[in-house]
C-alpha cells in the first residue's frame, strides 16, 4: 500500500487556519509565537523546493509543539470556568479548533517526514548496542605491536 502524497502548502494552511481559530479565546500569546512561528519555517520549506534543512526544522518544530500545545491546553484549559455565558461558545469553538490541529499534528509529523526522506534526507536513529560495544572491544593497532612480544 502507497502512502498518498499530501502536499505541504495543506498541511501549512490547515495548520495555521485551526491556529488562528485556537487563538481566538482562551489560548495566550506564547501558543501563538509557538505555532506561527513553526508555520514560517513551514513557509521557508515550500519556497526551497530542494532544502532538506527546512523541512527537517519544520518537522522537529511541528515535534516540539506537539508537547508545547499539550502543556499549554493543561494549564489554560480551566479558565473556561471563568468565561461568561456568551463568551464559552467562542470557548468551545476556540479550544475544539486548537485540539483538532493537536490530533492532527502526528499525521502531519509523518507526511512531513515522508517529504524529508523524498527530498534526500535521510535521518536514520539506529540504537543498535551489540555493535557499539563489539566495536570498542576490537583490537586496534596499537593493541597489534604488543602482541607478538614476550616479557
Amino acid at each position: 500500500m502507497e502512502i498518498p502524497a499530501i502536499n505541504l502548502k495543506a498541511i501549512v494552511l490547515v495548520h495555521w487556519l485551526l491556529t488562528v481559530w485556537g487563538c481566538m479565546a482562551w489560548l495566550p500569546t506564547s501558543f501563538a509565537w509557538g505555532n506561527f512561528s513553526v508555520l514560517a519555517v513551514g513557509v521557508w520549506a515550500i519556497a526551497h523546493r530542494d532544502s532538506v534543512d527546512a523541512v527537517l526544522m519544520f518537522l522537529i518544530g511541528m515535534a516540539v509543539t506537539i508537547l508545547t500545545d499539550m502543556v499549554h491546553f493543561g494549564i489554560y484549559y480551566s479558565l473556561s470556568e471563568l468565561a461568561s455565558q456568551n463568551g464559552r461558545d467562542v470557548f468551545r469553538f476556540s479550544a475544539g479548533m486548537a485540539i483538532l490541529s493537536l490530533l492532527l499534528k502526528p499525521a502531519s509529523c509523518f507526511f512531513v517526514y515522508q517529504m524529508y526522506r523524498e527530498r534526500g534526507g535521510d535521518y536514520n536513529v539506529n540504537f543498535d548496542l551489540e555493535t557499539s560495544v563489539d566495536s570498542r572491544c576490537t583490537t586496534d593497532s596499537a593493541d597489534s605491536a604488543f602482541i607478538g612480544r614476550r616479557y
